[in-house]
C-alpha cells in the first residue's frame, strides 16, 4: 500500500515533497488533480493524503469533505499559499488533520507527515461558516499558529485565555473564536473589566435586583445573562478586583450566579473567553490574581503576536486599513508610496494593530490627495 499521496497542481511543489518523504524512508505517490486521486481512492486507499487547497478542478476542501464522507479516519494535511483565518478554520471544520501554510520547512511538513501516519483524523461534519475575509488578517508564521489554533477549537466550546500586548488584537480573536464555534448564533458580549470602576463591575456583570442599591430601580440583567446560549468575553481580566476573582471563580465552577441584591440563582449557559496584556503567571506569584482562577481560565492559552513580531504582514494591513478607512469616510483611498510602505515595515508600532490602523485612518483625512 503507498503511505501517502501528495495532491498539487504545482510540479515543483510535488517534486520537493516526493524528494523529503522518500529520503525520510516514507513510501509516496502523487496527484495533479484532486479528482484523479478521488478516482484512484476507489481502488485502494494510502495511510495520509497532503493536499493543496486551491486547484484547477475538484478543490481541496469538495475533496476533503468527499474523503471524509467515505473514509473518514484518512488523515489529510492541507496545504495552501492563501493562508488567512477563513481557510485554516474551514480546512479544519471539514475534517482536516492539520493545516500547512506556504511556504513551508520541509523538516516540519515531514514531521507533520510522520504524525498523520501515526494518529487516525477525526471525523468531523462538513460546514463553514461565512465570515469576513477581513476579519483577521497575517501572514507571518506566529499568526497562522493564531489561525490553526482558531481552527482546532471551532467544534469546542472550552474556555480559552488570550494574551498579547494591548492594540494586538484580542478581542479580533475572540470574536473570531466566538463565530467560529458551536454557539455562534448566541450573542457575543465584551466588556473591559479594567474600563469599569470596581464598585460597578459586579453589577456589570451578574446583574442586580430592584432595591439592591441607592439607584436600583429595577431588576437589571448583567452580562452574564445577556450573553445566555452564546460567549462572554471579559477583557483585561488582570485587573479584576480580587472579590469579584471569587465571584467569577464561582460562575466558572457550578455555572450558576446571584444577582446583586437577589437570593435566586440564575444559571450561566456561556462560554467564557479572557484576554490580559499582563503576565498572569506573576501575578499569581505576587498574590494579586487568584491562582485557581487562573487554571479555570487557561484551560486553552493563545497568544497573539505584537506587530514587531509579524512585519510581513504591515503591507496588507495598511492596504486593508487605508481601504476600509475610505470607505467609511466615502473619500478617495490612499496608497503608500514605496518609501512610506518601508518606513511602516521599519517601524517598531508600540501600539501595535490598533496604532496602525489609527495612523491609516489619520492619512486617509489628512494626507494630500
Amino acid at each position: 500500500m503507498t503511505e501517502v499521496w501528495v495532491i498539487d497542481d504545482d510540479p515543483s511543489i510535488r517534486w520537493v515533497l516526493e524528494k523529503a518523504l522518500t529520503q525520510a524512508d516514507i513510501p509516496v505517490r502523487s496527484f495533479a488533480e484532486a479528482d484523479s486521486a478521488l478516482r484512484a481512492l476507489g481502488r485502494e486507499q494510502p495511510e495520509a493524503i497532503v493536499t493543496d487547497l486551491r486547484m484547477p478542478g475538484l478543490d481541496g476542501l469538495a475533496f476533503l469533505r468527499e474523503v471524509q464522507s467515505h473514509w473518514p479516519k484518512l488523515p489529510i494535511i492541507v496545504m495552501t499559499a492563501h493562508s488567512d483565518l477563513d481557510n485554516a478554520v474551514a480546512a479544519f471544520q471539514s475534517g482536516a488533520f492539520e493545516y500547512l501554510p506556504k511556504p513551508f520547512d520541509m523538516d516540519e511538513a515531514v514531521a507533520l507527515v510522520r504524525r498523520a501516519l501515526g494518529r487516525q483524523a477525526e471525523p468531523c461534519a462538513a460546514g463553514v461558516e461565512e465570515s469576513d475575509p477581513a476579519e483577521m488578517i497575517g501572514e507571518a508564521p506566529a499568526m497562522q499558529e493564531v489561525f490553526r489554533a482558531i481552527g482546532r477549537l471551532s467544534r469546542s466550546q472550552i474556555n480559552v485565555l488570550i494574551t498579547g500586548e494591548s492594540g494586538a488584537g484580542k478581542e479580533l480573536v475572540a470574536s473570531a473564536l466566538h463565530r467560529h464555534s458551536p454557539r455562534a448564533h448566541g450573542p457575543f458580549i465584551a466588556i473591559n473589566t479594567a474600563a469599569i470602576p470596581a464598585e460597578l463591575l459586579e453589577s456589570e456583570l451578574f446583574g442586580h435586583e430592584k432595591g439592591a442599591f441607592t439607584g436600583a430601580v429595577q431588576t437589571r440583567q448583567g452580562r452574564f445573562e445577556q450573553a445566555s446560549g452564546g460567549t462572554l468575553f471579559l477583557d483585561e481580566i488582570g485587573d479584576m478586583p480580587a472579590a469579584l476573582q471569587t465571584r467569577l471563580l464561582r460562575v466558572l465552577s457550578d455555572g450558576t450566579f446571584y444577582r446583586v441584591g437577589g437570593h435566586a440563582p440564575q444559571r450561566a449557559d456561556v462560554r467564557v473567553l479572557a484576554a490580559t496584556h499582563q503576565n498572569l503567571e506573576a501575578k499569581v506569584r505576587d498574590g494579586s490574581f487568584r491562582e485557581d482562577l487562573y487554571h479555570r481560565l487557561n484551560v486553552i492559552h493563545i497568544h497573539l503576536p505584537p506587530m514587531r513580531e509579524r512585519r510581513e504582514d504591515i503591507p496588507r494591513l495598511a492596504r486593508h486599513f487605508l481601504r476600509r478607512s475610505a470607505e467609511q469616510l466615502d473619500v478617495e483611498r490612499k496608497v503608500l508610496s514605496p518609501a512610506a510602505e518601508s518606513a511602516f515595515m521599519n517601524w517598531h508600532w508600540p501600539g501595535n494593530v490598533r496604532q496602525l490602523e489609527n495612523v491609516c485612518r489619520w492619512i486617509t483625512v489628512m494626507a494630500p490627495t
